[in-house]
């Protein structure tokens, strides 16, 4: 079978991906100066995987190109720069607000009066919100710490964003939000047209899913007895229905149940007051749903 070609994005976003292959089964490794990141491991690698490091400002358009299968970048980049690619799973890691900023001491109102230059590196995103926006403007592209232009070299900035905390500490406001991002696994159109391609990239998907479906819930164990059983099972917020189990040499039952990690500090103890004993708690790597 042909390899299923996928970008790893480079900068901030790498490491959430990197764990969430290692977790899937696929740990990554990257030797120093180089693009081309060995998928799996020297015993194991995964052999119909071929990944390359890019700028995740680049993924999209490149998936439309045909060069590559499958990828990650933000949503931010993707309409940026208009790539016509097939959204595969939405991640929700990296998330950010792509937002117009001005100087704290600066009117908004007095900037539609008269021209003003917009430092940003969203620039398709900057002038259709601009142009909407009623403003007169010339556009400044930035590499980078876009926060550092006003108000010397710049009116506005349209910039992403977490926190804002970053914005703050430069002087800068927030007037509008223009969108919010988040980290997607996308495809290009050709290889979900590719039965196999398509079927390697929903399998990634899965796995990807059920990592992130793990890091969310944690298992509980615990015994009880038959007397009380009926009365902690309709108590249980399961995923479906818990498993339950037989103790050797008892009347009572061993029960299992996946449940969300918020959960849990209310629930132990209401299950302890419905006759839960020896309840214990541990991680899930996956959850296949």
């Amino acid at each position: 079978m042909e390899k299923l070609r996928i970008l790893i994005p480079k900068g901030r976003i790498y490491d959430n991906v990197s764990r969430l292959f290692s977790e899937a089964g696929f740990p990554l490794s990257l030797a120093d100066r180089t693009y081309r990141p060995l998928i799996g491991t020297n015993s194991f690698p995964a052999s119909w995987l071929d990944a390359k490091i890019m700028k995740p400002q680049n993924v999209g358009e490149l998936l439309e190109l045909g060069s590559h299968d499958a990828g990650f970048t933000g949503t931010d980049w993707i309409q940026e720069s208009g790539a016509d690619v097939v959204e595969v799973l939405d991640l929700g890691f990296d998330r950010v607000r792509i937002v117009a900023a001005i100087p704290a001491d600066t009117c908004e109102t007095a900037l539609k009066s008269s021209g003003i230059v917009v430092a940003t590196e969203y620039v398709n995103l900057a002038e259709k919100w601009l142009k909407t926006s009623g403003y007169n403007y010339r556009i400044l592209r930035t590499y980078g710490a876009t926060e550092v232009f006003p108000p010397d070299d710049a009116d506005m900035i349209i910039d992403n964003t977490s926190s804002g905390q970053t914005l703050k500490d430069n002087g800068l406001k927030i007037i509008a939000a223009l969108l919010e991002s988040s980290t997607r696994f996308v495809a290009s159109k050709a290889a979900m047209a590719n039965r196999e391609k398509r079927g390697r990239i929903e399998e990634l998907a899965m796995l990807f899913k059920a990592v992130l479906a793990g890091r969310d819930r944690v298992m509980l164990e615990m015994n009880v007895t038959q007397e009380k059983f009926d009365g902690l099972v309709s108590g249980l917020p399961a995923m479906r229905s818990p498993t339950v189990a037989p103790l050797c040499g008892s009347d009572g039952f061993a029960v299992k149940i996946a449940v969300k990690k918020h959960e849990v500090p209310d629930l132990i103890p209401r299950l302890k007051r419905l006759g839960a004993q020896d309840i214990v708690e541990y991680d899930l790597r996956k959850v296949v749903e």
